[in-house]
């Protein structure tokens, strides 16, 4: 369980963080065609989880641009937006936004939420995902990890860039 910040109120994860160093827990999501995203279909390449509560909110928007410029700017180098929001959603706004560099992942029936400790407990956003990073090198070992400590914050792009140094 990890203790997080919403406007400063603490609140808590189910569960942690895939450990840095261990192998990351395959995962099924759903993209926007209703198609199955799976770790194992990024073999060989490093996987950037970008992860976050909603679309619909200013920062996590915020955050899924950057990293679509990250994913140009980085060689093999796969970003995953994931969040609860339905596939149609992760459509529109790639869409609306020309994001081209990202795959969309909803863990809308997945059990991606419990196999990466990113689901809050508690608090206004309640059941929906905490805000958080997680890379993975070629070989599905988990390389990088942030759990962003305050919900209304964005990730720390510029650490996320140097693990992938």
């Amino acid at each position: 369980m990890a203790t997080i910040t919403f406007n400063g109120t603490p609140i808590t994860t189910i569960g942690d963080l895939p450990a840095v160093g261990t192998k990351a827990p395959d995962f099924t999501l759903t993209d926007s065609e209703l198609g199955d995203v799976k770790l194992s279909d990024f073999a060989g390449k490093r996987v950037v989880l970008n992860i976050f509560p909603s679309l619909d909110t200013g920062i996590c928007a915020q955050s899924v641009r950057q990293f679509n410029k990250l994913a140009e700017e980085v060689d093999n180098t796969v970003v995953v937006a994931v969040s609860l929001d339905l596939p149609f959603a992760h459509e529109r706004f790639c869409t609306a936004e020309g994001i081209k560099n990202v795959v969309t992942g909803s863990a809308f029936r997945s059990s991606f939420p419990e196999d990466y400790g990113v689901t809050m407990a508690e608090g206004p956003l309640t059941g929906l995902l905490s805000r958080s990073v997680v890379i993975i090198d070629g070989d599905g070992t988990v390389i990088y990890t942030e759990q962003v400590p305050e919900t209304k914050s964005e990730p720390d792009y510029d650490a996320a860039r140097a693990a992938l140094s």
